[in-house]
């Protein structure tokens, strides 16, 4: 087994670029699609063409800014439609005494959001002018928004534990995902070894020698364990303590459950092995299926948004989505080994089926 093993190493200590390149790979893509910055506040010109316009702008302009998502900007009129006709802008807004239009050249997808929030603002103001009568709007204002801090019914929710629920983040599923998936690529080309020295000769030269098969076939796949674990470690540590992110108070558990996904798809990828006759046609299937397990997996999407039963059943037949599961518990729920059982048995179960499977066709095809 260890002549094996270490035959493998040295490939890569010689050549190192694929692991660095999915290693750096699960980081990349990890911080370009949870980047905070990749959803900058939108910019919208504000202005009126009012005679009094300087006080349309300044009582509108602060009232419109209390929220976090639009920032309105006053701008003059002929510059906000210069902009707009231009490109430079995709809306501005005329603001009236008590209305607004909005100006815009074309139809841009955040349009409608815009005039809901703008409606909802103007029809605020009318209905609390309504309210404050001859009285002074600004008393009026704070009144309902010292009783909106204070109402006299609260609503709370806790878990079933009583604490507090965790709000999910979709940027940690996101590392979770983009971590595992990238490891099943790498584990996946090392496992495709065994067919690369069978094809090659290789492996029945090594028959000839001491190492009998079990020990090639479990150096081969020891390593390809190894190399997808360790990959996962390394994204996970850097996230955890060094990018302090917060992926719950049991980082050994991940790792737990790290490790048994990395075994679940070694075997995953020896029964991909199995169906395959040359590494070429490995590198040709591996790559076109792995892609479409995140998807089927609804790892790109906020949970519960999959609901079909047949692509529910679909995902359950592979890894990833139990090992997300026992993850998201670990991070957002600070759950136990009890809760995260089932999945960890779920993989090891898929990998056991797999690896026996994959090895036996891998057998049959040298008959």
């Amino acid at each position: 087994m260890f002549p094996v093993f270490r035959s493998q190493w040295r490939k890569d200590k010689r050549k190192p670029l694929m692991v660095i390149l999915f290693l750096v790979g699960s980081i990349a893509l990890t911080l370009i699609f949870t980047s905070s910055n990749m959803i900058p506040q939108t910019s919208i010109a504000v202005f009126s063409s009012e005679s009094n316009s300087s006080e349309v702008v300044d009582k509108w302009e602060p009232i419109l800014n209390r929220n976090e998502s639009f920032n309105f900007v006053i701008t003059d009129e002929k510059t906000a439609r210069t902009d707009v006709a231009e490109g430079k802008r995709d809306i501005a807004i005329n603001l009236m005494e008590h209305d607004y239009r909005l100006i815009s050249a074309y139809d841009v997808p955040t349009l409608p959001l815009i005039d809901q929030y703008v409606r909802k603002v103007f029809t605020e103001e009318a209905q609390m002018e309504a309210a404050a009568g001859p009285q002074d709007i600004d008393d009026i204002r704070h009144d309902v928004e010292n009783y909106l801090e204070n109402p006299p019914l609260q609503l709370k929710t806790k878990s079933m534990s009583g604490e507090e629920l965790s709000e999910h983040n979709m940027g940690i599923q996101l590392l979770f995902g983009f971590t595992l998936f990238m490891a099943m690529f790498t584990i996946g080309f090392k496992v495709n070894g065994v067919l690369s020295d069978k094809v090659s000769g290789i492996w029945n030269r090594m028959i000839l020698s001491p190492v009998s098969k079990t020990g090639m076939y479990t150096g081969h796949l020891l390593y390809s364990f190894l190399i997808g674990f360790v990959q996962i470690a390394v994204v996970l540590f850097i996230f955890q303590y060094v990018m302090s992110y917060n992926l719950g108070n049991n980082f050994a558990m991940l790792l737990v459950i790290a490790a048994i996904y990395a075994l679940s798809i070694v075997s995953m990828a020896m029964l991909i092995t199995g169906f395959v006759k040359t590494p070429e046609q490995f590198y040709m299937i591996y790559p076109s299926v792995v892609p479409i397990i995140p998807v089927i997996s609804g790892v790109y999407m906020p949970p519960g948004t999959i609901s079909n039963a047949v692509l529910l059943f679909i995902a359950d037949l592979f890894p990833l989505r139990h090992a997300m599961d026992a993850m998201m518990d670990v991070a957002f729920y600070n759950a136990g080994w009890n809760e995260i059982a089932l999945p960890l048995v779920l993989m090891l179960l898929i990998g056991v089926i797999c690896m026996g499977l994959g090895i036996n066709l891998v057998e049959r095809k040298k008959d």
